[in-house]
């Protein structure tokens, strides 16, 4: 992609996705995650149904009248986007493929964040670490997060999120909000995510494509595993054929499920033809 290109495509990710998130998303973002406390943030005088446990008694003793101490909640987070840019997330068979969706969703998490004057930082990850960008605040650290979601080239194909979720925990000492984006095509994470859902407020968006949840019957078929290059000759004539990858898709997405369930963390759903806004809305709404 040339840079001419990739400038306009991250004004257009941008545009659709800013709006987004000024219209839609900036008051369930913050509604849904909180401060990290409350501040104090000045005395005034007592009125009629304050509580009387915020009077501030050394100026109320000073002035002789009332005062009461007020606070403000601490507003300010960070933001995690912990992104998957493994081989099998350049597939799709609809209008988009699955990374031009997170990108998009990425994208929008990242200006709610930014309209409440959070930090936001980036992992994506293959079956290695492949890019960090620490968490900074502004829009122009906006659009580099966009940049490289979108022309990122990984060494990798592969998957292992497992490895993702240690470097997390090695790199945020403090409590963040944390967004995992991939389809979860993988396994062996569980005991991670828990350790990290103890510390961070985690949720995990999984982007998956129709045609991934069974094998058509289309004959004798050549496919090639997106993320280990090798070609098969796959005969969807057979009923087991089918059936054993169906098993195999659902059992990958129960895992998910119940992994992010039972470590406490938030999970959600998202085909590609679907629209991510109401799943995000939906999602904001009923953790509010």
């Amino acid at each position: 992609m040339d840079t001419k290109e990739l400038l306009k495509k991250v004004r257009k990710i941008e545009i659709k996705t800013r709006r987004l998130s000024d219209h839609v998303f900036g008051g369930e973002y913050h509604s849904t995650f909180k401060g990290r406390g409350m501040t104090f943030s000045e005395v005034r005088q007592y009125q009629f149904g304050d509580d009387v446990r915020s009077i501030d008694w050394n100026v109320t003793a000073r002035y002789n009248e009332p005062f009461v101490k007020v606070f403000e909640e601490e507003r300010e987070l960070t933001l995690m986007l912990v992104a998957d840019i493994s081989g099998s997330e350049f597939f799709g068979t609809d209008s988009q493929f699955k990374n031009e969706i997170i990108t998009e969703i990425a994208a929008t998490l990242a200006f709610s964040a930014l309209q409440n004057n959070d930090k936001i930082g980036l992992i994506l990850f293959s079956d290695e670490i492949e890019l960090f960008i620490p968490p900074k605040k502004g829009k122009s650290h906006v659009l580099r997060l966009i940049r490289e979601l979108l022309e990122f080239q990984p060494k990798s194909e592969k998957t292992d999120l497992s490895q993702a979720l240690k470097y997390l925990t090695n790199v945020m000492k403090k409590k963040a909000i944390v967004f995992v984006l991939s389809d979860f095509i993988t396994d062996n994470y569980k005991d991670t995510l828990r350790i990290v859902a103890r510390k961070h407020d985690v949720t995990g968006i999984r982007v998956y494509d129709k045609r991934e949840e069974e094998i058509p019957n289309l004959g004798m078929v050549q496919m090639q595993d997106s993320e280990t290059g090798e070609l098969m000759l796959v005969n969807t004539n057979s009923k087991s054929v089918r059936t054993n990858y169906n098993k195999y898709y659902r059992e990958r997405v129960a895992y998910f499920q119940e992994s992010f369930t039972k470590s406490g963390a938030g999970a959600l759903s998202c085909r590609v033809d679907e629209s991510y806004v109401k799943k995000l809305l939906g999602y904001f709404k009923h953790r509010a």
